[in-house]
Order: structure tokens, then C-alpha cells, then sequence
């Protein structure tokens, strides 16, 4: 953790939603004038798409059928805790990207489902925002986590994550449900072993839960809107969290617990513009005052 160069991580898994919360950081962060560097998980995974390609059929035929991207063998798992170190010491860093598609390749000058070098991240920043699968990871040989100012965790319940990949992989990537299928079986070890204990560690968790029948996700035709949805907000420490605030400002909400709060879906992003503005806040006015 660092007063001069603070770090904001956003964690969940594929199809979790990160990304849209990573829209309301940057609504945010133009909003109040912070500079921020951003750093996407892809550009920590250990293989380019063909690599990773390979490296699960190697697995296979060790007997390991489970190698995915959630386990930390197919990750930078020490370069990225080297990345939070160095940045919150002193702004510096080496990042890269992962090329996702067209407009990607057309920005970075490189193939989908490669790479671009490494490059120092962009001087005198205001904050570090990281927003992918290991933002709170802690293992034998490594500390993600202790370096986060902020951590945020985004959960849906499993089986709206799971609709939210399949649909998002077949329109956007061309796969088969089959496929997709395939991959969350092939993921589910690495799931509970890395990606579920993320969320203990994290000092916010958004839990959107849907208020229709996702029984099975595998025949769902779409997915469930804001509308049909609720959210619980869990606050790791809720000293200090102004719930009669809350309260007040985002109709229909109620309190389920001491430290949690639950939202109408359509209401995430005024309630995550609520808490975290605040907090971001005071993570650059510190800074600010010491630099």
C-alpha cells in the first residue's frame, strides 16, 4: 500500500462484469480529474492464444485437463505483484497489452490473441486501476493483495456468470455453447482455488444476483437485465460506510446485514459512483498533499 502511488484492483472472473465497473471508474476518474494508469489481467497471462493453446493440450497429456487461465501456472503471477510493488514505491512499471480483437489490432499494431511489449507505464500518474482475474490473489509465493489501496470484487451468483460467458463468448467470440461449456468445466478446479478466495481479501464486493429463473444458464437466451436484478454491496469494514446515506439516495434499497447492502440492478452504477467516489478521492488528495 503507498500514499504517493496508490493501486485500485477490480477482480472477478471471466464474464463477472469487470469491465463495465472498469467504464464507471473511468466515468469517474474524467469526472474528478484523476489520471490514472490502467493495467487488464490479459496482459499477465503466460501464453499468447496459440501458446495457451498448447499448453493445455501439454497439460493434458501430463493428466492435468484442467489448465486454465484461473490457475496460476498460466499467469504472471510474481510479475504482476512485482508491477503493484514497483508501481506503489514509485509510479513505475512495466505493462503490456493482450490483443482482444479488430479494433485492438488496429490501436496496438498487433495480431488478435497476441501481445504487445512491454512498455513503462506512462509517467506521473495519479493512481495504478487493475482490473482482471487476479487482483487479490495470495499464494505460497506471492502477495497480490497487500499492495491494493482499494480492492473491489465483482460476483455474480455462478449461474448468471455463467450465462453472462456464454452469451458474451458466442456473439463476441464465435464459440458454441458447447464450447463454452467445456471451458467452465475445465476452469471450475482453478475457480474455487484461486478465484473464489480473491473475494475474502477484497474490501468491497458488488454480488449481482438475478430475480428470474437462471436454474439452468445453459439454454438461456439472453441475459438477465438490471431491471431483473438485485445487487449486494459487502463491505469488508463498515466503520465508517454512511449507510443511512445509502439509504436515502438509492430508492429501494435495504440493508441485509451490519456490512451489507442490497440495490435494484439498475441502480449499480449511482450506488458505485456513491462509495467509490469518496474513496478515490481520498486516495489522490493524499497523495496530492504529500507530493
Amino acid at each position: 500500500m503507498s500514499i504517493k502511488h496508490p493501486i485500485i484492483s477490480v477482480t472477478g472472473s471471466s464474464g463477472a462484469g469487470t469491465t463495465s465497473v472498469r467504464q464507471t471508474f473511468e466515468n469517474i476518474f474524467r469526472r474528478e480529474h484523476v489520471r490514472a494508469a490502467f493495467v487488464q489481467g490479459d496482459a499477465f497471462h503466460r501464453y499468447d492464444r496459440c501458446g495457451m493453446e498448447k499448453a493445455m493440450k501439454e497439460a493434458a497429456k501430463r493428466g492435468n485437463p484442467n489448465f486454465s487461465h484461473f490457475g496460476i501456472e498460466a499467469n504472471l503471477i510474481e510479475e504482476l505483484e512485482t508491477l503493484f510493488q514497483t508501481y506503489s514505491e514509485s509510479g513505475k512499471g512495466l505493462i503490456r497489452h493482450y490483443i482482444h480483437d479488430d479494433v485492438e489490432q488496429r490501436a496496438l499494431g498487433a495480431p488478435i490473441g497476441s501481445f504487445t511489449p512491454w512498455t513503462e507505464i506512462e509517467p506521473d500518474t495519479d493512481l495504478l486501476m487493475y482490473e482482471g482475474l487476479h487482483g487479490a490473489i495470495v499464494t505460497g509465493d506471492s502477495d497480490v493483495a497487500r499492495h491494493a489501496d482499494l480492492k473491489i470484487g465483482v460476483v455474480p451468483v455462478i449461474n448468471l456468470e455463467w450465462i453472462q460467458k456464454i452469451q458474451r463468448d458466442r456473439t463476441e467470440r464465435g464459440y458454441t455453447t458447447e464450447d463454452v461449456t467445456q471451458s467452465i468445466l475445465r476452469r471450475m478446479p482453478d475457480y474455487v482455488q484461486y478465484i473464489c478466495p480473491q473475494f475474502t481479501q477484497t474490501d468491497i464486493n458488488f454480488q449481482r444476483i438475478p430475480t428470474v429463473d437462471t436454474s439452468n444458464p445453459f439454454i438461456a437466451r439472453w441475459i438477465p437485465t438490471p431491471d431483473e436484478s438485485m445487487v449486494i454491496i459487502r463491505f469488508k469494514e463498515p466503520r465508517g460506510i454512511d449507510f443511512a446515506y445509502l439509504l436515502s439516495m438509492i430508492g429501494d434499497s435495504f440493508m441485509s446485514r451490519a456490512n451489507s447492502i442490497v440495490i435494484p440492478g439498475s441502480k449499480l452504477d449511482l450506488a458505485m459512483q456513491l462509495i467509490l467516489t469518496p474513496l478515490i478521492l481520498q486516495l489522490v488528495e493524499r497523495r496530492r498533499r504529500v507530493m
